[in-house]
């Protein structure tokens, strides 16, 4: 680290062609200020309450000695929740070890969920390893977690889970699919999970080529971004590679009776926002990882094109995002379109909104 960590539908798409999107609006008055630098890139943030910062590191190449972590005050990542979990090689007990994570996030319970996707190098899901676990209480170190499993027809040989929230008042947590184009419904009660929008346009990559950072990006990554409203009555989704957003009402997703073809019947397209990668939902607004135009974005649906927060050059990938104690918006960088080894750290950074 080079800087301290600051405290802590079958749906026809006619209008998502290879066209690019017009420009955003101008930026606002919002500003970046960078929380931490790695060496290793890193694509998931949470946040707990007191200011605690976990990551997430995913398994692309073979040289990655830690999977999760908390940032300790200086910024130096500590593998959470141990030095074992973050061991795993092919033969060890991938239910019992990080083989691929993903993605973080910290509940409105303070619980800490860590998605494994259990693709290592997306070279094929290691049997055993798809898995979402979650801490109860993340400090302490003796309360082992509880996990729940995902096996077929759940997830695919070429599955790559992504993404999770979780609705705490209804006790369900909803995933996406970036490597097969699906949503995945958790009961945390029962722990019965199902695949829905299997195959389905909402969950699939558009037949488009995206320009990131003056660099073309047509790899067909599925649904990826995922966020819940505050009531945890709607559920917004997009393709990476796709400007379309689209939200589904969670009542129907609950429903274990509901058919693909009900779901389907249920969504509702946004329109065009832009291609992301995390999304977010805050203060009445979705947040949006602007790909293309190097910036982090709201749109609020029914009330026009999305807006700028904050557009700078150093926003390269943003990739995830977490909320902050104080209601602040944090994300981190990916450089994804940069390749393995990019010129610059990958970076967290806090959007700074000046007070009205």
């Amino acid at each position: 680290m080079r800087r301290s960590l600051a405290l802590s539908i079958a749906l026809s798409l006619t209008a998502c062609g290879a066209s690019p999107p017009p420009p955003p609006r101008p930026p606002q008055e919002s500003t970046l200020e960078l929380v931490a630098e790695s060496p290793r890139r890193w694509t998931g943030i949470a946040i707990r309450p007191e200011g605690r910062v976990y990551v997430s590191y995913p398994r692309w190449s073979d040289d990655v000695p830690i999977s999760v972590a908390v940032l300790d005050p200086s910024g130096t990542p500590i593998p959470y929740p141990d030095e074992r979990w973050n061991a795993w090689r092919p033969g060890e007990d991938p239910r019992t070890h990080w083989v691929a994570v993903q993605s973080v996030t910290v509940d409105r319970e303070r619980r800490l969920w860590v998605v494994d996707p259990g693709n290592p190098r997306f070279a094929g899901v290691v049997e055993g390893a798809p898995k979402l676990v979650v801490f109860d209480d993340p400090e302490d170190a003796d309360e082992p977690p509880r996990t729940y499993s995902f096996e077929p027809p759940v997830i695919t040989p070429s599955s790559y889970l992504n993404d999770v929230r979780v609705d705490v008042s209804h006790h369900h947590a909803y995933l996406t699919d970036s490597g097969d184009g699906a949503l995945v419904i958790v009961d945390l009660e029962t722990g019965l999970a199902r695949r829905v929008l299997d195959g389905h346009p909402s969950t699939h990559a558009e037949d488009i080529t995206l320009r990131i950072g003056g660099q073309p990006f047509a790899r067909e990554v599925h649904s990826d971004g995922i966020a819940l409203d505050e009531d945890g009555g709607w559920l917004y989704f997009q393709a990476l590679r796709g400007r379309t957003l689209y939200r589904v009402p969670t009542e129907v997703l609950r429903d274990p009776s509901a058919d693909d073809a009900t779901i389907a019947s249920r969504i509702q397209v946004l329109g065009e926002t832009g291609a992301s990668d995390g999304l977010e939902f805050h203060d009445g607004r979705v947040w949006l990882s602007s790909l293309e135009h190097d910036a982090i974005r709201t749109f609020v649906p029914g009330q026009g094109a999305p807006e700028v927060v904050v557009q700078d050059a150093r926003i390269a990938w943003p990739d995830s995002f977490a909320i902050g104690p104080q209601g602040q918006m944090y994300f981190t960088t990916a450089q994804i379109h940069l390749g393995a080894a990019p010129p610059d750290p990958f970076r967290i950074f806090r959007v700074v909104t000046p007070s009205p």
